[in-house]
């Protein structure tokens, strides 16, 4: 019997939907990740959960709503500035999958809790070799803070070497010897590319500057960075071919939320940028390919999320699908075809510290094309019309006021059903 299919998921940090060039990049250029889009099928209206790191990654890891999983905001190394806690009772993608005999495993970042109790190897992977934190503040030391975060299972390791670089050798090593297993695998692959500080190889960002003269110095290190973590997913998509593991596997890459546009991103003509609950925070650059089983070259408009892609992935290796999950299967997308998602409710947020915030959350919620945000707590609400006005331009709060009080009374009890998640003792 032929075994299940390999899963690989790609799971960029800050990516912004604009800056690949399959979506017009300006200077830059990615063909391995254009690579999954021509080879497989590229979304044009795929989200992240969150507009920033750690709720995104939850929800990707067990199809839930951030908030629902516990990580309604950014997981940090200061407890006093950390916004989750990664609850026990979440089944994660890992876990689900390992009762399809899959070897899991996760390589880069984790950033879903340093606690004993939700290390990778305790929340269903077989594998990790990556960073637990939530950011390295260099990417060379990969130290955060003066401390060390990286880790090959529960053993503390010191390797040399760019992050990015670390992280596709390992990913390259694990595939090479799942080769001869006769269990099928899931590889979580999570660059920590391209998030701040913007670090790439010297000689990258001569390439850049060689090729794109007239571009800022910001812009030429941020295109170098991405350029760089391209390649890297060139060299994994290769090893997947020298292996003879290619056809059989699922492939899919994505974001954790928008482009950073302070350090050197791009959204496209999006409006907002990482951390905001606009489209340029929120919407990222998504694709997958599978070949014999997605069609080459398909373009969709479907509307779905990073939380979608877990009852996804389950439909194809056959695994059981957990009945709380927010998340639903895109496969029939994937292989493209129709799906009807109209009436689907979609809801964002972000709780967070510090000035502009107090503690308190940035949410969004939305039906169809209507959109009702609040981008900061003591902001205004906001209310658009994404099928007239994708780029957010005019807000309708004033001139549609029985629109904005049917949306608001889905925005309560989306924050109803949520409730009063703990994450500190």
């Amino acid at each position: 019997m032929a075994k299940s299919p390999n899963v690989l998921i790609i799971l960029a940090d800050d990516h912004g939907y604009g800056d690949i060039s399959a979506h017009n990049g300006p200077a830059i250029q990615t063909p391995n990740i254009d690579r999954i889009a021509a080879e497989g099928t590229r979304f044009t209206h795929f989200y992240a959960n969150s507009s920033v790191c750690s709720p995104s990654r939850a929800s990707l890891m067990t199809g839930r709503y951030p908030d629902r999983a516990g990580v309604p905001g950014v997981i940090r190394t200061h407890p006093e500035n950390s916004w989750g806690y990664f609850r026990q009772d979440a089944a994660t993608l890992p876990a689900t999958l390992k009762q399809k005999d899959y070897n899991t495993a996760l390589i880069g970042k984790w950033h879903l809790g340093l606690e004993p109790e939700n290390h990778p190897c305790k929340r269903g992977f077989d594998h990790f070799h990556g960073f637990l934190g939530d950011m390295m503040d260099d990417y060379y030391t990969h130290l955060r803070h003066d401390i060390n975060y990286m880790r090959h299972g529960f053993e503390t390791i010191d390797p040399r070497g760019h992050a990015t670089d670390l992280f596709t050798e390992w990913s390259k090593e694990f595939i090479q010897a799942q080769a001869q297993s006769a269990d099928p695998f899931f590889l979580y692959l999570a660059y920590n590319a391209p998030h701040t500080p913007i670090q790439p190889p010297d000689d990258w960002v001569e390439r850049v500057r060689e090729r794109e003269p007239d571009i800022s110095p910001q812009r030429a290190k941020y295109i170098a960075l991405v350029e760089h973590m391209d390649a890297g997913i060139g060299r994994v998509l290769d090893t997947l071919v020298e292996t003879d593991q290619l056809s059989n596997t699922l492939v899919i890459y994505s974001s954790d939320n928008g482009g950073d546009m302070k350090v050197g991103a791009h959204n496209g003509p999006l409006r907002g940028q990482k951390g905001d609950m606009y489209e340029g925070g929120i919407r990222v650059p998504t694709c997958a390919m599978w070949p014999g089983h997605i069609p080459e070259g398909h373009v969709t408009d479907q509307v779905a999320l990073l939380m979608d892609l877990f009852p996804t992935v389950c439909e194809v290796a056959g695994a059981p699908i957990p009945n709380e999950i927010e998340g639903r299967s895109i496969w029939q997308t994937l292989q493209g075809e129709q799906q009807d998602f109209s009436e689907r409710i979609l809801y964002w947020l972000r709780r967070e510290g510090g000035g502009q915030f107090f503690g308190q959350t940035q949410h969004a919620v939305r039906r169809g094309d209507i959109k009702l945000l609040h981008n900061r707590p003591f902001q205004p609400l906001e209310l658009y019309d994404l099928s007239s006005d994708p780029l957010e331009t005019t807000n309708n709060m004033e001139t549609h006021q029985d629109l904005f009080r049917e949306m608001s009374r889905l925005f309560q009890v989306e924050t109803q059903k949520a409730g009063n998640v703990p994450w500190q003792p």
